[in-house]
Protein backbone atom coordinates (compact mmCIF):
# COMPACT_ATOMS: atom_id res chain seq x y z
CA UNK A 1 0.00 0.00 0.00
CA UNK A 2 1.62 3.68 -0.90
CA UNK A 3 1.64 6.18 1.34
CA UNK A 4 0.74 9.90 1.15
CA UNK A 5 1.31 12.95 2.96
CA UNK A 6 -1.47 15.56 2.68
CA UNK A 7 -2.45 19.37 4.17
CA UNK A 8 -5.60 20.14 5.62
CA UNK A 9 -7.12 23.37 6.31
CA UNK A 10 -7.47 23.65 10.13
CA UNK A 11 -11.42 23.91 9.62
CA UNK A 12 -11.40 20.11 7.15
CA UNK A 13 -9.16 18.84 10.20
CA UNK A 14 -11.14 19.57 12.62
CA UNK A 15 -14.35 18.02 10.94
CA UNK A 16 -12.39 14.94 9.72
CA UNK A 17 -11.14 14.72 13.29
CA UNK A 18 -14.71 14.70 14.79
CA UNK A 19 -15.78 12.83 11.97
CA UNK A 20 -13.31 9.90 13.06
CA UNK A 21 -14.29 10.58 17.15
CA UNK A 22 -17.88 9.93 16.65
CA UNK A 23 -17.11 7.15 14.68
CA UNK A 24 -14.90 5.82 16.74
CA UNK A 25 -12.19 5.52 13.95
CA UNK A 26 -8.92 6.96 13.25
CA UNK A 27 -9.14 10.43 11.14
CA UNK A 28 -6.63 8.16 8.50
CA UNK A 29 -9.42 5.75 8.03
CA UNK A 30 -11.85 8.39 7.63
CA UNK A 31 -9.84 10.57 5.26
CA UNK A 32 -9.42 7.09 3.48
CA UNK A 33 -13.16 6.19 2.95
CA UNK A 34 -13.98 9.80 2.00
CA UNK A 35 -11.30 9.65 -0.65
CA UNK A 36 -12.26 6.22 -2.08
CA UNK A 37 -16.38 7.29 -2.08
CA UNK A 38 -15.38 10.36 -3.98
CA UNK A 39 -13.49 8.60 -6.55
CA UNK A 40 -16.02 6.35 -7.01
CA UNK A 41 -18.69 9.52 -7.69
CA UNK A 42 -16.29 11.07 -9.98
CA UNK A 43 -15.81 8.07 -11.79
CA UNK A 44 -19.31 7.42 -12.18
CA UNK A 45 -19.54 10.46 -13.58
CA UNK A 46 -17.38 10.38 -15.66
CA UNK A 47 -18.96 7.52 -17.20
CA UNK A 48 -22.16 8.79 -17.29
CA UNK A 49 -20.42 12.43 -19.19
CA UNK A 50 -18.90 9.41 -21.47
CA UNK A 51 -22.33 8.01 -22.60
CA UNK A 52 -23.89 11.26 -23.38
CA UNK A 53 -21.75 11.84 -26.20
Amino acid sequence: MSVFTLSLDPAAEQFYRRVAQSAGISIEQVLQDALFKLAGELSLEALAGMKAK
